[in-house]
C-alpha cells in the first residue's frame, strides 16, 4: 500500500521547531529538557497511524554491508562534517540531501571542492540531523524482492523528523509500513538496531524500556511480521553511553563478524560491553550455525585522557558501510590510526576513510548517526559460509552457496587463485536442489587458496561475494600435520628447554628458510664458525635440499632481526656438536656473545647483544616452496608475546582527578622514564616503567600535592611526550 500524501496537519505540532531547526543550535540525539516537558502533549497530538498492516508475508531486512543504492543525510547541522561524508559517499552511492535551502548547500559543497555529481537534493521539513534514528529502514518484500520502507514511532517529540520515512517513500514511490501491533505503534530508533540479512536482529534493551505497553513477545512478533526478524537479540543497556544505542559500541561487518568497542580493562562501560558480548556469543550462532568472529577496536579517550562518564563517547564503531566504501569516525586521537588499521585488516578490499567527528560526538552521535542507507533495487543475495582452513582432500574443496534473486540467476561462478596478484581461475557453479556448487581442485598441504563467488541475474546485474571482490576475497589454507618438540638448552641461561612447533607435510622435496619481512638470510663459506659476514638487508631465502632422511642446509646462514642476529649452523648425522662459544664479528664489527642450542641433525645458534637478556625475541619459520611445506617456529621461552615497537602510546585517566591517576602505557621494548612536575619544575612523582610485552597499568597517587596543573613527562630515550594533568 502506497500512502497518497503527507499528513500536513501533523506539522502544526511545532513547540520547538523554530528554535532548534537551524545549524547553529542543533538538537542533540538525546531528548532535551524542553522536549521532555512537551512529550506528553506531543503524544496526545500525534495523528493516527497511516499503515499499520504488515506485508502479506514477512519481508527480509537486508544487512548494511549488502549492496546499497543511496544514502540519506539531513542538512540540519555540522555542515563541514556532512560535506566530508558527501565527498566520499558519492563515489559509492547516490546521496540524497534533505534540505530547505538547496542553493546554500550547493554553494557550500562546491566551495569545498565537492562536485555535485551523484547528489539529489530533496526539499522537505525536518528537525534534526540524526536521520539514522528516524529515517526509513529498507526491507525486501517476500516473493518479489521489491524494495519497501519500514517506519516506527521516533522516540523524540520531533514531528517533522518523524515524517521523513513517509516523505521519502512518497518521493521514491515505495511501499511503507509502520511497525505496530494493531494501531499501537512501536517506538524505536535506527541507531539501536542492526540486522545480519538472515533474520537476526540486534538491539539494546532500550527497545523494551521504551515500549512498556508491549510484552517482549509482542515486540518480537511485530519485528517478525514487518521485518522478518525471527531471532531478536537484546542486550543490556550501558550505563554511560547516554542514549543506549547499539551502534555506539557494536557493528556487524558481515554476517559472521562482530566489531566491538573495547575500553581499558574495568573502565567506563567496558565491563558491561564484555558482559553483553559474552551473553551474545554464548547463546547465539551465526546464520551458518558457527560462532561469531569478534574483532575488537579501541574506544578513544578524550584529549585529557578521560572516558565516560567523565567524557563523551568516542566510538569507532559508529561508521557506515556503503558498498566498497567505509566511512569511519576519527577524533584526532592517538588511537585513530590503530582504529583505521583494524577496519583495513577486517575488511580487505574496502576503501576505509576516516572523517573527523570530534565536533559532533559531544551530541552523542557520529557518522552512522547522521546517515541512513537505502538498499539496492533488484537485489542478488548470496548466502555462503566462507571456508576456514581445510584438511587436505583428494576431492578438492567444495564451495556452495544459496543465491536468491526474483529475476532468476543466469550464471554463477567461483574465482580462485594460488596467487591473487596474478589473477583468478574460473569454475562454473552447478545448481542442485536450490544450492549452487563448485569444487576447487585438490592442492598440496599448506597451500593458501583465495577465492570469491560471482552471480549474474537475467537482468545482467552481477554481484560478488564478498561484495568488493576481486579487491577483497576469502582465503583459506590447507592444513598440515603438527607436532611439538624440544631442544635441550645447552648454554643459554633462559630456561630449561626451548620449544619448537613443527607444521609439516609428508616427504618434502624442496625446503627454504624464510625469516620474514626485512630479514636477509645469507650464506658464508668455510668450515669453522669464526667470522660471519652480514650482507645488506633484503627479502631473500636460502634453498636447501631434502634427501628423504635429513634436511641438508648450507653451512651457515646469518639473519638480521629487529632485536638481534641469528646464526644457523649445519651439523651432520643424528648427533650434534656444540660450537665453541666465543665472540663473532658481524656487520660493522659489533661483538656478540655466541649461544648455541642443539637440534637433531641441525643446530640453531643465537646470541645476545651485549649480554642483554631482552634480546631473545627471534622467530624462525621453515617453509617448503614446492608442492609440500614444512614450517618450524622457534619460540623464546622467556616471553609469549613479541615486543611492540618503541613508539610511546599512553593514556592518563581520570583527568582531572583528586590526585589518583591511572597511566596506561602501550607495550614497549625499552624502559620508559616517567616524571611529574609542577609548573615551576619541582618533581612530585618519578618512576622508571620497565619494558613489557603487555600494556602497563600504573597507579599514580598525588594525594599530598596542592591542587593545580602538573606536567607529565614520558621518555624512552628516543621520544619525549608531555601532557598536562589537573589535580583538584
Amino acid at each position: 500500500m502506497r500512502f497518497p500524501g503527507l499528513l500536513i496537519a501533523f506539522f502544526v505540532v511545532s513547540l520547538f521547531l523554530s528554535h532548534h531547526a537551524v545549524a547553529d543550535d542543533p538538537l542533540p540525539k538525546w531528548m532535551t529538557e524542553e522536549e521532555k516537558a512537551s512529550w506528553e502533549d506531543y503524544l496526545r497530538e500525534r495523528p493516527e497511524p497511516f499503515n499499520t498492516t504488515p506485508p502479506d508475508t514477512p519481508p527480509r531486512t537486508p544487512a548494511e554491508f549488502e549492496e546499497a543504492q543511496a544514502v540519506i543525510i539531513t542538512w540540519a547541522a555540522y555542515s563541514s562534517e556532512l560535506r566530508e561524508i558527501v565527498r566520499h559517499a558519492q563515489s559509492a552511492v547516490e546521496v540524497y540531501i534533505i534540505t530547505n535551502n538547496q542553493s546554500n548547500v550547493e554553494s557550500y559543497l562546491t566551495s569545498g571542492n565537492v562536485p555535485l555529481d551523484n547528489i539529489v537534493f530533496v526539499n522537505a521539513p525536518f528537525n534534526s540531523v540524526w536521520v539514522r534514528d528516524y529515517g526509513p529502514q529498507s526491507v525486501y518484500l517476500d516473493g518479489t524482492d521489491e524494495l519497501a520502507f519500514i517506519d516506527w514511532d521516533y522516540n523524540r517529540p520531533r514531528p517533522q523528523d518523524n515524517q521523513i520515512p513517509q516523505f521519502m517513500a512518497n518521493y521514491l514511490d515505495l511501499d511503507i509500513y509502520q511497525l505496530a501491533l494493531g494501531n499501537n505503534l512501536l517506538t524505536a530508533t535506527g541507531g539501536n538496531f542492526m540486522a545480519d540479512g538472515f533474520g537476526r536482529g540486534f538491539s539494546s534493551k532500550l527497545i523494551l524500556t521504551e515500549n512498556s505497553g508491549f510484552t517482549e513477545e509482542q515486540i518480537d512478533l511485530v519485528k517478525y511480521e514487518f521485518q522478518g526478524i525471527h531471532t531478536y537479540i537484546k542486550m543490556d543497556e550501558l550505563p554511560f553511553d547516554n542514549i543506549s544505542h547499539l551502534d555506539m559500541h557494536m557493528k556487524l561487518l558481515d554476517e559472521e563478524t562482530l566489531l566491538v568497542g573495547e575500553f581499558p580493562e574495568g573502565v567506563s562501560d567496558g565491563p558491561f560491553i564484555e558482559s553483553n558480548l559474552e551473553y551474545l556469543t554464548s547463546n547465539y550462532l551465526t546464520a551458518y550455525d558457527r560462532p561469531f568472529e569478534v574483532v575488537r577496536i579501541p574506544m578513544a579517550p578524550s584529549p585529557t585522557g578521560n572516558y565516560p562518564p567523565n567524557a563523551h563517547y568516542r566510538t569507532y564503531t559508529n561508521s557506515i558501510i556503503l558498498n566498497n566504501v567505509v566511512l569511519v569516525p576519527v577524533y584526532g586521537s592517538y588511537l585513530d590510526a590503530d582504529a583505521l588499521e583494524v577496519y583495513e585488516e577486517a575488511m580487505p578490499g574496502y576503501e576505509i576513510v576516516g572523517i573527523n567527528m570530534d565536533n559532533v560526538i559531544s551530541a552523542s552521535g557520529a557518522i552512522h548517526c547522521v546517515t541512513r542507507e537505502i538498499m539496492a533495487d533488484d537485489p542478488i543475495h548470496i548466502a555462503h559460509a566462507k571456508l576456514h582452513d581445510q584438511e587436505a582432500s583428494d576431492d578438492g574443496f567444495e564451495i556452495k552457496a544459496t543465491i536468491n534473486t526474483v529475476s532468476g540467476i543466469d550464471e554463477a561462478k567461483v574465482y580462485w587463485s594460488l596467487d591473487s596478484d596474478n589473477g583468478f581461475e574460473t569454475i562454473d557453479m552447478v545448481l542442485e536442489n536450490d544450492t549452487f556448487y563448485a569444487h576447487i581442485p585438490p592442492q598440496p598441504c599448506l597451500t593458501e587458496i583465495s577465492y570469491y563467488i560471482s552471480a549474474t541475474n537475467v537482468n545482467d546485474k552481477t554481484i560478488n561475494k564478498p561484495l568488493v571482490a576481486p579487491d577483497g576475497y576469502y582465503t583459506f589454507t590447507i592444513l598440515g600435520e603438527e607436532t611439538d618438540f624440544y631442544a635441550d638448552d645447552v648454554s643459554l641461561e633462559m630456561g630449561e628447554a626451548t620449544q619448537f612447533h613443527l607444521t609439516y607435510c609428508q616427504e618434502p622435496d624442496d625446503v627454504s628458510w624464510d625469516f620474514g619481512q626485512g630479514a636477509e638470510p645469507a650464506t658464508a663459506e668455510g668450515t669453522g664458525p669464526h667470522t660471519v659476514t652480514y650482507h645488506e638487508p633484503g627479502a631473500k631465502t636460502v634453498s636447501v635440499a631434502y634427501d628423504g632422511e635429513e634436511i641438508i642446509k648450507e653451512d651457515y646462514i646469518v639473519v638480521n632481526e629487529a632485536n638481534g642476529y641469528l646464526l644457523l649452523v649445519k651439523t651432520e648425522g643424528e648427533g650434534t656438536t656444540n660450537p665453541d662459544p666465543g665472540e663473532y664479528e658481524v656487520f660493522d664489527g659489533d661483538e656478540f656473545t655466541l649461544e648455541a642450542i642443539a637440534g637433531e641433525g641441525w643446530q640453531f645458534v643465537k646470541w645476545r647483544i651485549n649480554n642483554d637478556e631482552d634480546q631473545y625475541n627471534e622467530q624462525i619459520t621453515l617453509t617448503v616452496e614446492s608442492n609440500l611445506v614444512v614450517t618450524a617456529v622457534f619460540e623464546d621461552p622467556t616471553t609469549d608475546i613479541p615486543f611492540a615497537d618503541e613508539s610511546l602510546r599512553h593514556n592518563i585517566y581520570p583527568n582531572p582527578s583528586q590526585g589518583n591517576f591511572t597511566l596506561s602505557l602501550s607495550p614497549s621494548n625499552t624502559a620508559t622514564h616517567l616524571t611529574i612536575s609542577g609548573l615551576h619544575g619541582e618533581v612530585v612523582f618519578e618512576e622508571m616503567v620497565a619494558a613489557s610485552t603487555a600494556e602497563t597499568m600504573l597507579n599514580i597517587n598525588l594525594d599530598n600535592v596542592r591542587s593545580g596543573i602538573y606536567i607529565v613527562h614520558l621518555t624512552n630515550g628516543k621520544e619525549l611526550i608531555t601532557e598536562k594533568i589537573v589535580v583538584q
